[in-house]
């Protein structure tokens, strides 16, 4: 018998999601996975590896709840907001039983996470302009445990409309959960859901340090949500998912400098994003810019996979999303350095653009 065929049935089944990282390429420009493009400096203080860490940081949790404007039962840390994805499953759904719903085009871990523990999935696609259909969605309701929705939604860009967010708290009330991973909102902090929380007791929100804090490395996330729901997730996380040094850099990270560094770097970002946006709109082979209240931006191009292997051999790596229900011929952009974007639309202006059509 081969190690393979004593595999779960689901697992040798499983696509696995590929990160940024995964996918490789030998770039010197990296905009394909929506980092902050230059390191930020932190210094270790904690010199106590000696010893096991707090599962759940203590000055971490109370520095999170504080900047979220929650209290420190509300908030759970975990390795990423991926691990969050995880922990709801594992708590909540029933292997062979229940079912996750989810809405694509949008972030692949949701249904990597349901299947690798034999979870059903539940896809309703967006609408044209990728917000939620809340009739489909309710059509499909029965059975499910978890809904997850990301706002700003990861590849497209935009916030969901608030009051079909409304609609679906409110349909899903007493049966599912509701989370809304954040992952970019401090791009957009009017967006957030966390003043929520109280009217919605079934509501998740997920956040991470990686985006705007700039520490995609550290592997830190956190889970918002009620002291009933933190409760459950503390039954089935790992009983040490962060180390010591990871709570070390993130409480630096969550200090009032730290925060204010956060906000300086998203001024700076979204500066870069407006500039980025207004060159490829005058970039031949861009046929659209869409919205973006994000560190990225997705465009529809002319070629698109000979455009992106045109710059993948030039050392410039963005992500193909062409595979992404409704996105054909659309690349994400992360927003890089002003010197990385100048490079990226001198790149993209050697492109062809559309061909004119023969008149008849």
């Amino acid at each position: 018998m081969s190690i393979e065929a004593l595999a779960r049935d689901n697992v040798r089944k499983l696509v696995p999601y590929l990160s940024a990282r995964r996918l490789g390429g030998n770039g010197d420009v990296w905009l394909n996975a929506n980092e902050y493009p230059t390191a930020v400096e932190f210094q270790l203080t904690a010199q106590t590896l000696n010893r096991y860490p707090e599962c759940q940081p203590q000055q971490v949790i109370e520095r999170y709840a504080r900047y979220a404007g929650l209290t420190p039962d509300n908030v759970l840390v975990s390795r990423g907001a991926d691990e969050g994805i995880e922990l709801l499953i594992r708590a909540f759904c029933e292997p062979g039983q229940d079912a996750i719903m989810y809405c694509p085009p949008t972030y692949g871990m949701y249904s990597v996470s349901a299947e690798t523990f034999g979870v059903e999935c539940r896809v309703v696609p967006t609408l044209a302009d990728w917000q939620l259909d809340i009739p489909a969605m309710a059509a499909q309701l029965d059975g499910v445990k978890v809904v997850y929705i990301c706002s700003p939604n990861n590849p497209t860009g935009q916030l969901i409309n608030p009051q079909d967010l409304r609609d679906l708290l409110e349909l899903t009330r007493g049966k599912t959960l509701v989370v809304a991973d954040e992952a970019y909102i401090e791009f957009c902090p009017q967006g957030t859901l966390t003043t929520w929380l109280s009217t919605y007791p079934h509501l998740v929100i997920l956040r991470t340090l990686s985006k705007a804090f700039a520490l995609a490395g550290l592997r830190c996330g956190f889970t918002l949500a009620n002291p009933e729901v933190i409760s459950l997730l503390l039954k089935v996380i790992a009983p040490y998912p962060l180390s010591t040094p990871v709570a070390d850099i993130a409480a630096q990270a969550l200090s009032e400098q730290g925060i204010a560094a956060m906000r300086q770097r998203v001024a700076e970002m979204t500066d870069n994003r407006q500039g980025l946006i207004e060159a490829l709109q005058q970039t031949p082979c861009i046929e659209q810019v869409f919205a973006s209240d994000t560190n990225y931006v997705l465009v529809k191009v002319t070629h698109a996979s000979d455009v992106f292997k045109s710059l993948w051999d030039q050392g410039i790596i963005l992500r193909d999303q062409s595979k992404q229900p409704s996105l054909q011929g659309c690349l994400r952009i992360s927003i890089g350095t002003r010197t990385e974007c100048q490079r990226l639309v001198a790149a993209l202006q050697q492109q062809p653009g559309p061909q004119p059509t023969e008149k008849q």
